[in-house]
């Protein structure tokens, strides 16, 4: 598996990330672990796919536990902090992965809920378990940081507004995070190949992934892209709280 971080350098690191039970957060997940972070697997519904990933860590030797969790739902929300307070006392890293709003069936409003609201909520609950030192990384991309000054797939425009409408609520919280030690860093990354969001753009917009990678010279896998999350754990936090992932020349300058 493709990572940047080396064994043991994460020993004692209790990490949460969210929307973990397979793809970038899996993958995001299993690197961490791999260099010695205590990690939890959040999940929404797949029980059986986050033990698989539990089981996959633990038989590299890393520690990890699954927790079944519905972020846009505050009383799960804060039944999950429970559990780690009471499993680990606190949390160092929290890897905000999970977001949506392509899938069918989940309300008009499901989108901002999951990907503005409760990463709020999440946020919040976190906090009072996170000493000085501690950070905080929300995974985006770059058609929805740059939503607004670029032009985004017209499928995709619900997401990555109500993506970008979550990344400007978390940075207006980074003064207070500043004042706790606690450090703020957006990964910002171009489309992945073989994520879940990619397959259901394809569908609704067949080509749009061609179309990109061409554009762009190539696209990152799930797990380059995951090493790269992971990293942002570790790394200096850029000055405008941006790590971006893949090419951005498309794209106008960063705000």
């Amino acid at each position: 598996m493709n990572t940047l971080l080396t064994p043991g350098s994460l020993a004692g690191i209790r990490a949460l990330v969210t929307g973990s039970s397979r793809g970038i957060g899996a993958d995001t997940a299993a690197m961490l672990a791999g260099a010695g972070a205590r990690v939890a697997i959040n999940y929404r519904n797949k029980e059986a796919r986050a033990l698989k990933v539990v089981a996959a860590i633990e038989a590299d030797g890393g520690e990890a536990v699954a927790l079944g969790c519905d972020l846009t739902d505050p009383d799960s929300v804060a039944r999950m902090f429970a559990t780690i307070s009471k499993q680990w006392g606190g949390l160092d890293l929290l890897v905000l992965n999970a977001s949506g709003g392509m899938e069918s069936g989940m309300g008009e409003d499901y989108a901002m809920k999951l990907n503005r609201d409760a990463q709020l909520n999440v946020l919040d609950a976190a906090l009072p378990l996170m000493p000085s030192g501690s950070r905080v990384v929300f995974v985006t991309s770059h058609q929805a940081h740059f939503v607004g000054s670029a032009e985004t797939v017209p499928e995709y425009l619900p997401v990555a507004l109500s993506k970008r409408a979550g990344e400007d609520a978390l940075r207006s919280r980074i003064g207070e995070l500043d004042a706790k030690g606690i450090g703020f860093v957006v990964v910002s990354g171009d489309m992945i190949e073989g994520t879940i969001t990619a397959t259901l753009l394809e569908r609704a917009n067949p080509g749009a992934i061609k179309s990109r990678r061409e554009e762009a010279g190539r696209l990152y896998t799930v797990n380059e892209f995951a090493a790269e999350v992971a990293q942002a754990a570790v790394d200096p936090i850029p000055d405008d709280h941006t790590r971006y992932v893949g090419d951005v020349s498309g794209f106008a300058t960063a705000k």
